[in-house]
């Protein structure tokens, strides 16, 4: 049970009307209490209402409005979950752990801003996922249930219920649970008659019984001689033959067809399916079928698998690739699998397979002039595949559009080199174009995103003039004054760009989808500092405001927040680059009346080929003032400045690998936002603290052992000794032992001794993400204790890398407001030496 916050809130100060709190509260070493509350003011922006979740229909004239859920409670996230395989898996309802689902569903008419209440849906709804039918004629959806007639031993089922549009009622469509480990569950068949599913198998055996005493150790082995390869330190993988066992239970999956009255047919025999789509013309089903032998050392989708295209009564028409085990790859973060990899169906022809294969064995460091081609092989595959296109670099996806028309992607992370190509996919002779060519982290020069639109199978393909000579692209639109996303109608013929529309001053709006086959009738959401984003139709025919028709009204979620600061910030790292930030301020404070305020600054570097890309604006300033848990904003509601997201850009220039220089150039780019907000006087020195989450948290372990320029540390879920990480990490493409000397000067765990300011440590037990295993907090605040260090570690229970709980997230804003409040608004004074060591 939640504790209340006991402590009287002190040092009470009136700035502009707003009293902004503070809790400076003596916090005992080792709290047997439980989960904690924090202050009122924080407690409401955890319980703050969330704008519903706006699902388009294919014609895009009608809307399913799904209420988005309050946060669950930890009796919830503590429910039971395997973790095997690099898959966490409800074992009560054979589905992909999750904890939030809708609690209400509604429909929206676009074109006349009404909306419709829907009858029979089940209590106490639990929806996880939905999907409209291609004709628009019905809406499906997933329902957790507790205690269906699937489930065993007081577990519960995940149920398919199907709404019709015209009744606007509900059902359920099934009494057999599907299994959703893989996939949601169902997909519409072409025809809009039928589903394609993942049931249970029936009659369902039980899951293998634990085993109390082990039959022997588990145990693997390897050679001398092998072909070297990176294996990343993943999370949840099998351990031995029982879980082994257990992943083969929870995954095995019925295929079927159901029909919109409930008629079922299955689909051959059960496989561990972790793929199943339909062709667009509904006649076949390609398939990917996970096979042993299982690995201990990668995930899932790294174990032998078969990819098959089957008929509709489950027989094999053609064997696309039986692929082997991978235990892991070659050096690189351009690396991948020899073999046939992602496979698709071309969503613009009846059944035709699209799929690449790597041409240098996958390996990046092999020279090549070709390092993917990609094929195509159209049913009955009895002729050989067919080369679509030879590429450069790494095949990254395709859009189809008609027999002349699609757009194929690809990317080399190395040099961060995209390009996008038009090909005639039935016009073999006919040379592909290169549309597009532009760096990925060149933000302001991204050309957008080729729109689609459902066709009337169900597939997206690409949205084309009324004429067919024209494409269209949205994209963020960055800038030197920040993001201003945009429309753009791009010629096929003179390779011209006709700009829309473009979002101006003083709101932030950004396209959802295009409405008409002119890009003219656009559905955006928009939104403003002090105004939430909201759902409007925009006309582009018609002039001024008579443009814009609002479709909701979403309410302000902390209207006592509403009248906060924000400014996007510009200035320059020493060495010239510029850099930029967001600057949070109390209502009504004014740095010169007020003087300077305590300060979180709360950022994650990111690495860069580049300096002039290092430099680029990467926000808006007309943005909603969200003031959400999960970031350092919501400390404004106890009167804190909050720095968001200072750019901490490492460049790597000229062929040099960015790490070689980590610690310098974050050393710097903290030194500029710290003389910044001093030289604004919105912050002194002595009362700043640094934050950050995962790669962010690394950050603050960093900048504590090598600076004095904060006066604490808040790091979630963090790395701190890269030997832990061998293989890899973040954007750092070496090995260990091909880069010693940065694993460990990057290691903050090696400079323990010299982190001489206090630092909040947080950590999720059940960290799922690669590399920061709960073990990196542990050791690392160990070392602290023992060095005699101010630190603490406070780890939550069942959480992953991101938490979820309210009980968890209350307590973490607890923990953070105390810390701050001892360490930072009550800071005792320091000898700072501002740069400890710059190695």
């Amino acid at each position: 049970m939640l504790k209340r916050h006991s402590t009287s809130c002190i040092n009470a100060c009136l700035i502009g009307g707003l009293i902004l709190a503070s809790a400076a509260v003596a916090q005992a070493p080792h709290e047997t209490g439980g989960y904690q509350l924090p202050p009122a003011a924080l407690q409401a922006v955890v319980d703050a209402p969330r704008a519903p979740s706006v699902n388009l229909s294919p014609r895009r004239n009608l809307a399913a409005m799904v209420k988005t859920p309050s946060l669950p409670g930890i009796a919830e996230v503590a429910q039971p979950e395997m973790k095997l395989a690099g898959v966490r898996i409800n074992p009560r309802t054979y589905s992909a752990s999750r904890f939030s689902f809708g609690q209400d569903l509604w429909l929206l008419n676009v074109e006349t801003q009404t909306e419709m209440r829907v009858s029979g849906l089940p209590a106490n709804l639990k929806l996880a996922d939905l999907q409209w039918s291609p004709d628009q004629r019905y809406l499906a959806f997933t329902h957790l249930a507790a205690n269906g007639a699937g489930s065993k031993n007081g577990g519960a089922e995940m149920q398919l219920w199907l709404i019709n549009i015209a009744a606007k009622s509900a059902r359920k469509l099934s009494t057999t649970p599907l299994n959703t480990v893989y996939g949601r569950g169902f997909t519409w068949m072409p025809d809009s008659q039928s589903l394609l599913v993942r049931m249970r198998p029936m009659p369902l055996a039980d899951a293998p019984a634990a085993v109390i005493i082990p039959r022997g150790p588990n145990m693997q082995e390897t050679a001398a001689g092998g072909e070297q390869r990176q294996i990343r330190t993943y999370q949840d993988l099998l351990r031995n033959p029982q879980d082994a066992a257990l992943f083969d239970h929870y995954t095995l999956t019925q295929l079927a067809l159901l029909s919109v009255n409930g008629k079922r047919s299955n689909i051959g025999a059960p496989a561990r399916f972790s793929l199943a789509t339909p062709s667009p013309d509904g006649k076949l089903i390609l398939t990917r079928s996970i096979e042993r032998p299982y690995s201990y050392v990668v995930p899932a989708n790294f174990f032998p698998h078969k990819i098959e295209v089957l008929d509709l009564r489950g027989k094999i028409v053609h064997t696309v690739a039986s692929m082997p085990l991978v235990e892991g790859l070659p050096s690189g973060n351009d690396a991948v699998a020899p073999g046939v990899r992602n496979i698709s169906w071309r969503s613009d022809v009846p059944a035709t397979l699209v799929w690449a294969e790597a041409q240098d064995g996958g390996d990046p460091a092999k020279n090549a002039a070709v390092r993917d081609t990609v094929f195509t092989q159209a049913a009955p595959f009895t002729d050989q595949p067919r080369e679509l296109i030879k590429l450069a670099t790494r095949y990254s996806g395709a859009e189809w559009g008609r027999g002349d028309l699609a757009m194929v992607n690809e990317f080399w992370w190395k040099n961060r080199a995209v390009k996008s190509w038009r090909v005639h996919p039935d016009q073999a002779v006919k040379p592909a174009e290169l549309l597009f060519s532009y760096a990925s982290e060149d933000r302001y020069n991204a050309p957008g995103d080729v729109q689609t639109a459902f066709d009337a199978a169900g597939n997206r393909r690409i949205l084309t003039s009324a004429d067919g000579e024209s494409i269209y692209l949205t994209g963020d639109g960055a800038s030197a004054e920040g993001n201003r996303p945009f429309v753009d109608r791009f010629s096929l013929v003179s390779k011209q760009k006709q700009r829309l529309f473009r979002s101006a001053a003083p709101a932030y709006e950004r396209v959802v989808s295009l409405l008409d086959a002119d890009g003219l009738r656009l559905l955006t959401s928009r939104e403003s500092p002090a105004v939430p984003a909201n759902f409007y139709l925009r006309d582009l025919r018609k002039a001024g405001d008579a443009q814009l028709t609002a479709l909701t009204n979403f309410a302000h979620p902390l209207p006592q927040l509403k009248d906060i600061n924000k400014e996007l910030i510009r200035y320059k790292r020493a060495d010239g680059i510029d850099l930029t930030a967001t600057l949070y301020l109390p209502a009504g404070y004014d740095a010169k009346r007020d003087g300077p305020l305590p300060m979180l600054m709360w950022a994650y570097p990111r690495e860069f080929a580049s300096a002039s890309a290092a430099s680029q604006v990467t926000d808006s300033p007309y943005r909603f003032n969200a003031i959400g848990y999960w970031g350092p904003q919501a400390l404004l509601a106890m009167g804190y400045a909050v720095l968001d997201g200072p750019t901490m850009p490492i460049v790597g220039e000229n062929g040099k690998e960015a790490n070689d220089t980590y610690l310098p150039q974050l050393i710097a780019s903290a030194q500029a936002a710290v003389d910044e907000v001093v030289r604004r006087g919105v912050a002194d020195r002595e009362r700043i603290a640094i934050g950050g989450h995962s790669y962010g948290a690394f950050m603050t372990g960093n900048l504590l052992a090598h600076t004095r320029l904060f006066s604490a540390g808040i790091a979630r879920s963090g790395a701190y000794n890269r030997t832990l990480t061998p293989f890899g990490f973040q954007a750092e493409e070496r090995n260990y032992w091909q880069a010693t000397e940065v694993y460990q000067t990057m290691s903050p765990f090696n400079y323990a001794n010299k982190i001489k300011d206090p630092i909040l440590m947080i950590h999720g037990e059940q960290d799922d993400n690669s590399g920061t295993f709960p073990i990196q907090s542990d050791r690392l605040f160990q070392a602290l204790k023992g060095l005699g260090a101010t630190a603490r570690l406070v780890t939550l229970p069942n959480e992953a890398h991101a938490y979820r709980s309210r009980e968890s997230i209350m307590h973490m804003l607890y923990e953070t407001n105390l810390w701050m409040e001892k360490y930072v608004r009550n800071a005792p004074k320091r000898a700072v030496a501002v740069i400890v060591d710059a190695k």
